[in-house]
């Protein structure tokens, strides 16, 4: 499907909107019978809404819903429209029937349209009966009577923009939801609707499930975009009434919409970082697609999908996989390799695989995803950002930074031509672009890019939204890798207090914020602040993900980083040592988190002096690290300097200044000269071999350059200062020569002491 093709149905439905909603307005005080044909439901939902609004003039609109075992036109419009004059009745509920099998709810609806001629006379009012396009194939022929007297019938044919059905989530996932739209009425509203259904005909009427399950979907979607005004009421009401919907859908047996709200309620426990009680809804959602529809209808596909979903954000990458896997083969079979459903398929398998660090697995299924969308949505569609996007989080992953920011890039162009330059979807093209400028080092750049989707986000979204305290960690991250701590402090407190109040106190992601704030502490030295944190941190990631999950290894880690800064190594080394096991089990002997434990315990050994310990982790570290990321990672180069500053400590000179101008030559390529990590390395390069040339260690060779320093009238003693002095040694052989003697006559100083 091309462009031309997608703007052309575009305007065919503005023109059968037009149409629509002229017959509406010419029908006001007769009897019309207007019969709409939609499949997509956030279409239908949309189309309605506008038109509501264009005719809220008549102050008498009404929404009438089919009831689910009786679905008798007239009985519903009679039933819950107070005949008034001007009236206009939208009709929904016929969508429902004839899914799962249920055939003979489709032949009572028939039956009641077929003698409906004489009972519909006495209301003066148009009725817009919307129905899918499979009840329009049979109508003419199962309902004779009632086709020959319909005053329109309009067709809306589905927008591909429509029909997706991504919702993005973290690395832009796709969670399938039941494609019922927000709500256009006020949660006040369908209170007091409720109230009224429930005088009217008692709190265990199936006639109320529908009003439950939109209060249910309200509130939840209000929770889950944080624009509820008292987070913790609207959560415990969302929750209560997605619980009585599936009381009644049950116990009348309404097995579609059962499934969807069990969907929903999961999809709401997922968002609260309540995995253990979102697995049993899925498995229960799936269970009865299977049932109803057979195990390989695209529904059952999506409800795959969301479990593995669900099993990836715990670590399960096990379990993940064959149902990522599964989802795709009946997508590819049921919608045809080329679906947009297949390019999601696609992009999530990619997105675990990345997760894994299985790089050259993930690239070739995002690619194929985005081929996918551009063909079939045109290459400026918001979808294609998305993948876009995704690819280019990738090879910054893999450290191909110059790869990576023409994707950021073209992503961004799209989502300010498509969506505005006010959308979220903007703020996260500017974040992300923001993040790789600053793992390059390119912090004046990266700076006005965190705050323009700051700005955004909070204008966009509500300051109290969770993706304002995204915006507010990242850039207080920044701020630390400056060395603003004083900036970077409120900000993550400001990131914290946010998370807390619109997710929870034990949220996964409250936990990533304390663990910011704990690494913040110690980067200050302010290490019994620190530690309560981490371990606040620890316990929320164990109790909600598990003793096992690769964040539960993380927060390990950093505990442990804590201790051996420190010196209390013999309180460190266990904590390693667990994180290093959970990172094998999870990941793979070979996945890059891995590598990064070793390194960490190998750091912690040549701390100890116990080099022979720590020198062949850092070898293999390195060897996972050149394979999974490529010769010329920064990671890799970290992990020459790291083996670089192991041989120093060992006074073996020659090769740590071989591996340090190993590490000076891939930042210079990666990063460029001006990189803090290029700078580092160039003042280590010169260290050690100046180190060489003296024959002494670091600390005796930094208080030389103290002393020269202060010699020259130098007015601070920093980077520049001390390469300038190397050079200065290295360069000037007189000078050399009298530090030697000045250092051999210490040596013969310390003897005669001895």
């Amino acid at each position: 499907m091309n462009t031309l093709t997608n703007e052309s149905i575009i305007n065919t439905n503005k023109q059968t909107y037009m149409s629509l909603l002229v017959s509406i307005e010419a029908g006001i005080g007769m009897l019309q019978i207007f019969i709409a044909v939609c499949d997509a439901d956030r279409q239908r939902e949309n189309i309605i809404a506008n038109y509501e609004k264009e005719l809220a003039y008549t102050d008498n609109i009404y929404r009438v819903y089919l009831d689910s075992q009786e679905p008798s036109l007239k009985q519903a419009i009679t039933q819950q429209v107070t005949l008034k004059e001007n009236a206009i009745a939208t009709v929904l509920g016929a969508e429902k029937l004839g899914s799962f099998n249920q055939d003979e709810l489709l032949k009572k609806f028939f039956g009641y349209l077929q003698w409906t001629r004489e009972a519909l006379r006495e209301l003066k009012m148009p009725i817009i009966l919307w129905i899918p396009s499979r009840i329009y194939a049979q109508i003419a022929k199962q309902a004779p009577d009632f086709w020959s007297w319909r005053n329109g019938v309009f067709h809306f044919q589905p927008e591909p923009s429509l029909v997706t059905g991504e919702l993005l989530i973290n690395r832009n996932s796709e969670v399938i939801l039941d494609n019922q739209a927000s709500s256009i009425f006020s949660p006040e509203q369908l209170e007091a609707s409720l109230a009224e259904a429930i005088n009217q005909w008692g709190a265990n009427s199936s006639k109320l499930e529908t009003l439950y399950s939109q209060l249910g979907n309200l509130y939840s979607e209000r929770v889950q975009s944080g624009k509820s005004a008292d987070r913790e009421r609207e959560l415990a009401l969302a929750q209560k009434y997605l619980n009585q919907a599936i009381v009644l859908q049950t116990q009348f047996q309404q097995q579609d919409a059962l499934a969807n709200t069990l969907n929903k309620l999961a999809l709401l426990y997922y968002s609260q970082g309540r995995y253990n009680d979102a697995e049993p809804l899925y498995l229960q959602s799936l269970d009865i697609k299977k049932r109803q529809l057979g195990n390989d209808h695209p529904d059952v596909a999506s409800s795959l999908n969301n479990l593995a979903g669900l099993y990836e954000s715990q670590g399960r990458y096990n379990d993940a996989e064959p149902l990522y896997l599964q989802s795709l083969d009946i997508r590819k079979r049921q919608l045809g390799d080329d679906h947009p459903d297949v390019a999601s398929s696609l992009n999530n398998l990619a997105g675990l695989y990345e997760s894994q660090g299985r790089y050259n697995d993930a690239e070739p299924l995002y690619l194929q995803s985005l081929d996918i969308k551009k063909r079939q949505l045109g290459d400026d569609h918001p979808s294609v950002a998305t993948s876009l996007n995704n690819l280019a989080g990738l090879y910054e992953s893999q450290g191909r930074y110059n790869d990576a920011e023409p994707l950021y890039l073209q992503s961004l162009d799209i989502r300010k031509r498509q969506l505005g330059d006010d959308h979220p979807d903007v703020a996260s093209s500017l974040n992300n672009l923001a993040g790789l400028y600053e793992s390059q080092g390119r912090y004046n750049d990266a700076e006005p890019l965190y705050l323009q989707s700051l700005d955004i986000r909070k204008r966009q979204l509500g300051d109290d939204h969770p993706d304002v305290a995204s915006s507010l960690n990242n850039l207080a991250g920044l701020y630390r890798s400056q060395g603003r701590y004083n900036d970077a402090e409120p900000l993550y407190l400001q990131s914290l207090d946010i998370k807390k109040r619109q997710l929870g106190n034990d949220h996964p992601d409250v936990a990533s914020s304390l663990n910011n704030l704990a690494g913040l502490y110690e980067s200050q030295g302010r290490y019994n602040d620190a530690e309560p944190l981490y371990l606040q941190s620890l316990d929320i990631r164990k109790r909600q993900l598990g003793d096992d999950h690769p964040d539960v290894a993380s927060s390990l880690n950093n505990l442990a980083g804590l201790y051996e800064s420190q010196g209390r190594y013999n309180d460190a080394e266990p904590l390693y040592l667990q994180s290093l096991d959970i990172w094998k089990r999870q990941l793979g002997d070979d996945h890059p988190d891995v590598a990064s434990s070793l390194n960490n315990l190998a750091g912690l050994y040549e701390s100890q002096g116990r080099y022979n310990d720590a020198e062949p982790l850092y070898l293999q570290s390195l060897d996972i690290w050149k394979r999974q990321l490529g010769d010329d990672h920064p990671d890799v180069a970290s992990s020459l300097n790291n083996l670089a500053g192991l041989y120093e400590s060992q006074g073996k000179y020659s090769e740590a200044e071989n591996l340090a101008q190993q590490a000076l030559a891939i930042y210079q390529t990666r990063l460029g000269n001006e990189h803090p990590d290029t700078q580092n390395v160039a003042v280590g390069v010169k260290l050690f071999y100046v180190m060489g040339l003296l024959h002494c260690n670091k600390k005796t060779l930094i208080d030389i350059l103290q002393k020269l320093a202060q010699q020259a009238n130098f007015l601070a003693f920093n980077k520049e200062i001390a390469l300038t002095l190397l050079e200065r040694i290295e360069n000037n052989p007189e000078l050399l020569l009298s530090i030697r003697e000045s250092l051999q006559q210490q040596t013969d100083a310390s003897d005669d002491n001895t």
